[in-house]
């Protein structure tokens, strides 16, 4: 069972999808510092000095807090400037993956245009053309 188990996890398929997780982890932490530490402030100083992550509405009558901490200690909040964040950050990571899929695709485009040289002609086709050269001069 053991061998078993090693053979499974030693597949080409098992070891791309563990380097897949590993490195889908790390970039999503460089995008939630692309979207929280470059993008929100700039699109906040863009809007007024907006801050989407405190955007929230109380659902019950106790939440009277102004930060979207202390109103999660008082009660139920709907986050939906969170939500926003959210949002941006997948079409962020939607819109990188697009262009690393493209360039992957035209650079295998380009390695199957390159020219092959023509196959040398079979011992057949050979003959033929001898053939052939011998009946035109003639």
């Amino acid at each position: 069972m053991l061998d078993e188990f090693k053979k499974f996890v030693m597949r080409g398929n098992v070891m791309d999808l563990a380097v897949g997780v590993i490195i889908g982890g790390a970039f999503a932490l460089i995008t939630k510092s692309l979207v929280g530490d470059v993008i929100m402030p700039v699109v906040g100083a863009v809007t007024g000095g907006v801050d989407f992550s405190n955007y929230f509405v109380g659902l019950s009558a106790n939440v009277t807090a102004t930060t979207l901490e202390a109103a999660k200690e008082q009660g139920a909040v709907l986050a939906y400037g969170n939500f926003l964040t959210v949002i941006v950050n997948f079409v962020i990571i939607a819109f990188i993956i697009f262009l690393l899929v493209k360039a992957m695709n035209n650079m295998q485009k380009k390695e199957e245009e390159k020219p092959t040289a023509p196959p040398e002609p079979s011992n057949e086709e050979k003959l033929l053309t001898e053939i052939r050269d011998a009946l035109v001069n003639r």
